[in-house]
């Protein structure tokens, strides 16, 4: 009773002066059962920090657009029509200068060129005629105080995505110099679809420790793309893993979904998974076990990937019958 008291003590975070002992205990009679902590190289470590940092500021730089779009939806629905990204820098100088439809409604094309000058788009005079045409748009307003103030709110949130996206841009130079001088770099860079933010976060919760994964099933297991299938009697069922590292997973499925686009063998996967009644996600997590077996076997072998290699294409039916 008491060793179950003492792990569940451990379970909920809650430390004492036991809990090194308990945890020496477990080394010692369950070491078989556990695995050893990964030897990761410093280069990898740094990776996975920086590739987490820039992860968790995208993910809060989404939850200040979302609530920006709810508070125009309110009372400004012109800036959604001109800006359906509002992450980009042209939308937060823009709606930094006019954060009311009386403000924009109050900017000539003079001006629309000015600000998107400004924000690097250069004086682009048919863009500021379209911002122009649509600010200038009939629509519902609300009061003048309130929409004052709801074009105060909006500012505060604007300011946050502005400063985010300069923080972003910080990571993602932080980043590349330390991914590219990694010994893995050209190897993750030949993945087809892998581009310079997945290339950092797929390594960096992967780690570069040569032990850590003795095949791609353990890969697959620890992404989560490996589905699990449980089976009584004559029931069969296929279930996808939801106990998995979610940041690597999220990094795969995004990267699944890329490589469908840009690869041809990776896109017949993704068709064919299709043919025989999977879901887009079923199909998409089906084609990220894919990838990762071949991304495996490149690290495994010290080569490049290599699109005719990866999906080899059967032979036709002529020259088998030969």
């Amino acid at each position: 009773m008491d060793r179950y008291r003492d792990r569940h003590h451990l379970a909920k975070g809650k430390p004492d002066a036991g809990d090194a002992m308990v945890l020496a205990h477990i080394l010692r009679t369950d070491a078989r059962l556990h695995r050893p902590l990964p030897a990761d190289s410093a280069q990898a470590q740094a990776i996975e920090v920086l590739a987490r940092a820039q992860q968790d500021l995208v993910w809060s730089r989404q939850h200040e657009v979302n609530r920006l779009r709810s508070l125009l939806v309110g009372y400004y629905p012109a800036a959604l029509a001109a800006f359906p990204d509002l992450t980009t820098r042209t939308a937060t100088v823009v709606l930094a200068a006019a954060p009311a439809p009386a403000q924009a409604a109050r900017l000539g094309i003079e001006d629309l060129a000015g600000l998107l000058a400004a924000a690097g788009r250069g004086r682009r005079r048919s863009e500021a005629r379209r911002l122009a045409e649509v600010f200038a748009t009939p629509q519902m307003r609300q009061p003048p105080e309130v929409e004052q103030a709801m074009g105060a709110a909006a500012g505060a949130v604007i300011t946050t995505i502005t400063a985010m996206n300069t923080g972003l841009a910080a990571l993602q130079q932080q980043i590349d110099q330390h991914f590219e001088q990694h010994p893995d770099a050209a190897i993750y860079h030949s993945m087809p679809a892998l581009g310079h933010i997945l290339s950092a976060r797929v390594p960096g919760e992967f780690g570069d420790d040569p032990t850590r994964w003795p095949d791609p099933a353990s890969r697959r297991a620890y992404a989560g793309s490996a589905s699990i299938t449980r089976a009584s009697g004559k029931k069969r069922t296929v279930l996808a893993r939801y106990i998995r590292n979610q940041r690597l997973y999220d990094a795969v499925r995004w990267w699944a979904f890329a490589a469908h686009s840009v690869s041809p063998g990776a896109r017949a996967c993704y068709d064919q998974r299709r043919s025989v009644g999977d879901s887009h996600e079923a199909a998409l997590r089906r084609l990220a076990s894919k990838l990762i077996g071949q991304l495996h076997h490149c690290l495994e072998h010290r080569v490049l990937y290599d699109e005719a290699t990866a999906w080899p294409q059967p032979e036709p039916a002529s020259s088998k019958a030969a």
